[in-house]
């Protein structure tokens, strides 16, 4: 972990330390802006193996990506520190008071808020255990590994006959449990498709999973019976960390996968000098998405600021000055 200095004073606070936070902090590194990165350690992405499908990253451990992505800040003089933000404030035109957990109080005139979602997973016992490894959620973070094994997708959600007809691209053996959808929830579209890709339905409550040599096996219902299956597929409730958001009285939209702050196509929210990047504004941001969004934001706030300090230094009557040479050109 980097040495924190404790410089009171930045031009921007980065708010989480994943691939969007670490990719904006880079980005403003190497502009020479004096950025602090407040990293709670709480990476979406950490119950899997490995990240797939970020090129030159594929295949690469979790928590290696984040400690390389610490390093490369580290390059370019970019502070970073362990813990949580717990208030935000807005002061004056360009002006943040950010306070960490424990007391310590640092002030900002940009932010970047990436601060993520927590995957909130049906109750179903077995399931939060087995999350990341052959329980999963994605298709195009881990249907390559799992490809032609026996898939189950557990309907907990409107959105888990989607999933199921999704995950049939990586196996032709996949079997959703209705769990918590009733049969007479499926429209005619849904048996259709379904029927088209060769899901197999099964109706009743999920009541845990079978496991043998920590290895999944099959998927147990209330009424006694087993189901064989190597892999289930889950829905988990997003649950975006909006609190930041709120306490700065940015506008957030409802989605069908949660709450988000509405943001422009550089990430900036409806406050002020405020971006967003990362799960913060979305559930599907992927990991190469986030760290895209990232780089951006970061792009964007340091010319935002060149040109603030700009016209600050050349003042109303520069200002004027050149607006009438131009008119005279």
């Amino acid at each position: 972990m980097e040495v924190v200095t404790m410089t009171e004073r930045y031009e921007v606070v980065v708010v989480g330390g994943g691939a969007a936070g670490l990719s904006a902090a880079l980005v403003l590194g190497r502009a020479r802006r004096h950025t602090l990165v407040v990293d709670a350690g709480e990476p979406r992405n950490a119950p899997a193996a490995h990240l797939q499908g970020f090129l030159t990253r594929d295949g690469m451990p979790p928590a290696e990506f984040l400690a390389e992505g610490r390093r490369e800040i580290g390059r370019y003089g970019v502070e970073l520190v362990q813990g949580r933000v717990v208030d935000v404030v807005r002061g004056g035109v360009g002006a943040f008071e950010v306070t960490l957990a424990g007391g310590r109080t640092v002030h900002a005139r940009r932010l970047v808020l990436a601060t993520g979602l927590v995957d909130e997973l049906p109750p179903v016992p077995g399931v939060a255990e087995r999350f990341g490894r052959d329980v999963l959620h994605c298709p195009y973070c881990h249907g390559w590994e799992v490809r032609d094994e026996a898939f189950g997708v557990l309907a907990s959600t409107p959105m888990s006959v989607h999933q199921a007809l999704m995950v049939s691209q990586w196996s032709k053996d996949v079997t959703l449990f209705l769990h918590t959808v009733g049969e007479d929830e499926l429209t005619h579209d849904d048996r259709r498709r379904l029927a088209a890709a060769g899901v197999t339905l099964v109706s009743g409550e999920v009541a845990g999973l079978e496991v043998d040599e920590d290895r999944l096996t099959g998927v147990r219902l209330a009424d006694g019976t087993t189901r064989d299956r190597s892999v289930l597929f889950v829905a988990p409730r997003a649950v975006p960390r909006t609190d930041l958001f709120d306490r700065l009285g940015a506008e957030l939209r409802e989605t069908p996968f949660g709450t988000y702050p509405v943001v422009d196509e550089t990430g900036l929210t409806t406050v002020p000098g405020v971006w967003a990047a990362g799960n913060a504004i979305g559930f599907a941001e992927q990991l190469v998405n986030a760290a895209s969004g990232g780089y951006r934001a970061g792009a964007v706030i340091n010319g935002d600021l060149l040109f603030a300090d700009l016209d600050a230094a050349a003042g109303p009557a520069a200002s004027g000055e050149a607006e009438n040479a131009a008119e005279r050109v």
